[in-house]
């Protein structure tokens, strides 16, 4: 997700996608542990995700 994308979503919706992607990290970690990685990019793209995410959460949690 782009960081204008990010801004528009309510609370709530960064919330969702917080723990949709943690889900989706968890099972990066298993098919990397059984070598069925498809895109190892991925991995890391989720982890900025998540974290473009929670900051733009405590934004909107100070505001």
């Amino acid at each position: 997700m782009k960081k204008q994308e990010i801004k528009k979503l309510s609370k709530d919706e960064v919330i969702k996608n917080i723990d949709k992607l943690k889900k989706d990290l968890f099972n990066f970690r298993f098919q990397k542990i059984n070598s069925q990685v498809t895109n190892p990019s991925k991995i890391g793209q989720t982890k900025k995700t998540i974290a473009r995410l929670k900051t733009i959460l405590k934004g909107k949690l100070n505001a």
